[in-house]
C-alpha cells in the first residue's frame, strides 16, 4: 500500500513539474517603446487647444511647441508620428485603453494623475493665472471675483479647473470642453474670468478676437510632462533620456523662439469660431 502511494505521489510530482516547465516563466508585457518601434508609428494624443503648445493651422496640421517636441521624439525613435485630437479630459482614459501611446497637452504632473498614468521628467515649467475681459479694469486678483454672483470658466479636467474649484468658495465654476471654449464664453459675457496657464493667457491677451487681460500673480506653479501608460518604466526612462538631450538643444531653442518669443505664427492658426 505504501509503495502504491509513493508511486502515485511520484507521478503527481512529475506532472506538476512538467506543467511548470511547459508554462515557463511569466512573460513581461512589452513596453510602449517596444510596441511603437515594432509598428513603426507613435500615436500621440493632444487636446490641440493650448496655444502655443498645440493647435492647428489653417490647413488642419498640428503645430506648436509640444508638437515640435513630439515630432523630434518620433525622429529619435525612427518612427512616424500620428497626432490624435481629443478632449483634454479624454487623454488619460485613451492611454488606459491603449488608443494612444503617449499624451502631451501642456499636462501638469500631479499626484492624482500619477495614480492612472506615469509621467516623464518635466519639459516645461509654468503656472496658473487669472484672465478677465479687457473691459474689466477694476479686478486686481482672482479674490476680487470670489462672490456669489460671479462665474469662473475653466477647461474640464485641467489643473486650472481643479485649482478653481479649490480656491473659489462663493463664485460658481463652469466647466467647458476646452480653453478656447472657456475664453469665448467669457468674451460673450457668460463668465467673469478664466483660470489657465500663464503662457496661454499671454497668447489670448495678444489675440484681438478675445479682448482679454491677464492678471499675472501666480496662483500656482506647474511642471508639464509627457504622460505614458501607468508603470511603464522602460518608456519613462527612454523619454527622460531623450529630454535630457533635446532640452536646450538648437532645435529646442528654435522652437521656443518661434512659439514663445514671436507672434509671426498667429496668422497660420486655424480660426476658432
Amino acid at each position: 500500500m505504501k509503495k502504491a502511494i509513493i508511486v502515485m505521489l511520484s507521478f503527481l510530482l512529475l506532472a506538476v513539474t512538467g506543467c511548470s516547465q511547459q508554462a515557463g516563466p511569466e512573460q513581461k508585457a512589452p513596453s510602449t517603446i517596444q510596441k511603437v518601434k515594432e509598428k513603426k508609428k507613435l500615436v500621440v494624443g493632444t487636446g490641440s487647444a493650448y496655444m502655443p503648445f498645440e493647435m492647428k493651422d489653417k490647413q488642419g496640421n498640428f503645430i506648436g511647441y509640444d508638437i515640435d517636441m513630439m515630432t523630434a521624439l518620433g525622429k529619435a525613435l525612427g518612427v512616424e508620428v500620428e497626432f490624435k485630437q481629443m478632449k483634454f479630459s479624454g487623454l488619460i482614459p485613451a492611454l488606459q485603453t491603449g488608443d494612444i501611446d503617449m499624451a502631451v497637452s501642456a499636462m501638469t504632473i500631479r499626484g492624482d494623475r500619477a495614480l492612472s498614468v506615469s509621467f516623464s521628467n518635466p519639459y516645461y515649467s509654468t503656472g496658473q493665472v487669472f484672465m478677465v475681459p479687457k473691459a474689466d479694469t477694476t479686478t486686481k486678483s482672482w479674490e476680487d471675483l470670489d462672490k456669489p454672483d460671479k462665474k469662473i470658466a475653466v477647461s474640464q479636467g485641467t489643473t486650472g479647473a481643479l485649482l478653481a474649484k479649490q480656491i473659489f468658495k462663493q463664485a460658481k465654476v463652469l466647466d467647458f470642453e476646452s480653453v478656447p471654449a472657456a475664453a469665448m464664453a467669457m468674451t460673450q459675457g457668460q463668465a467673469d474670468g478664466v483660470v489657465t496657464e500663464e503662457v496661454v493667457v499671454r497668447e489670448y491677451e495678444q489675440n484681438p478676437s478675445f479682448q482679454t487681460r491677464g492678471i499675472y500673480d501666480l496662483i500656482s506653479t506647474d511642471n508639464l510632462g509627457i504622460a505614458v501608460p501607468l508603470n511603464d518604466v522602460e518608456t519613462v526612462l527612454w523619454i527622460n533620456s531623450f529630454l535630457a538631450s533635446y532640452k536646450g538643444s538648437l532645435e529646442d531653442q528654435a522652437s521656443i523662439e518661434k512659439w514663445f518669443h514671436s507672434s509671426d505664427w498667429r496668422s497660420e492658426v486655424e480660426k476658432k469660431e
